[in-house]
């Protein structure tokens, strides 16, 4: 098995959860005591945070090509980003190393298509809902037609990532929150919900949603898994 090198701690809280499902996708895929290979690399999200407030992606992009570069001398064979919202800065990431790069959306795209959805609701923070990065690549590389919340709902989804999932705070009264804006997607003719920040998981599993969820983390890691054992060709 090829070695997984993961850019993590956007936040810390999601990268536990990328390191469980790597973890146990291998062994699924393995057998008796088989775990993934991985190189795990924690940025300091303060720092990424205050640049993304800022609208300095020039900096994250450095910040994140300078990670990539260190899991890569450590023996990364293939480098995947913990995280969606700072997919708005992979080219840097992929002009730093010679190894290849999962882009989150993709594994996330084929299984949409694969379920026959052509209409896709969107949570995430507001920059992955507002910004054309991640819409983009689901349009123009799966043929996705993505909504995503009005202004007044991707400010409560926003707000809920950073002030309450990033510290591990999971609140039902934010679950109901989350369940109203799925059901508003539904009612615009979205047929599924890509929960696009790996924080919603830990506030939103399948049976908290009238639509079917589409989870880019536990998607993100199987296919990292299935690129190291040489299942699939990486993106």
């Amino acid at each position: 098995m090829k070695t997984i090198g993961v850019i993590g701690g956007m936040s810390w809280e999601s990268s536990t959860e990328y390191y469980r499902l790597l973890n146990r996708h291998a062994k699924a895929r393995l057998g008796g005591h088989h775990n993934a290979r991985s190189l795990l690399l924690t940025v300091d999200f303060a720092e990424i945070e205050a640049n993304q407030r800022a609208g300095d992606w020039h900096a994250l992009g450095e910040q994140m090509a300078q990670a990539a570069r260190q899991l890569e001398r450590g023996g990364a064979d293939l480098v995947i980003l913990a995280t969606n919202t700072m997919h708005r800065v992979c080219e840097s990431i992929e002009q730093a190393i010679a190894v290849p790069f999962l882009h989150i959306a993709d594994p996330t795209g084929a299984a949409l298509r694969a379920a026959g959805v052509e209409r896709v609701g969107l949570l995430g923070t507001r920059y992955t809902m507002e910004q054309t990065f991640y819409t983009g690549r689901l349009r123009e590389r799966h043929g996705l037609d993505t909504l995503v919340p009005d202004e007044a709902e991707r400010a409560d989804v926003h707000r809920i990532i950073y002030d309450e999932l990033c510290h591990g705070s999971v609140d039902s009264a934010s679950r109901n929150v989350y369940q109203r804006v799925i059901d508003n997607l539904a009612a615009r003719g979205a047929q599924a919900v890509i929960l696009g920040c790996t924080e919603i998981t830990l506030l939103i599993k399948p049976e908290d949603s009238s639509l079917p969820v589409f989870d880019t983390t536990a998607l993100h890691a199987q296919a990292a898994v299935e690129w190291a054992l040489g299942a699939i060709e990486s993106a």
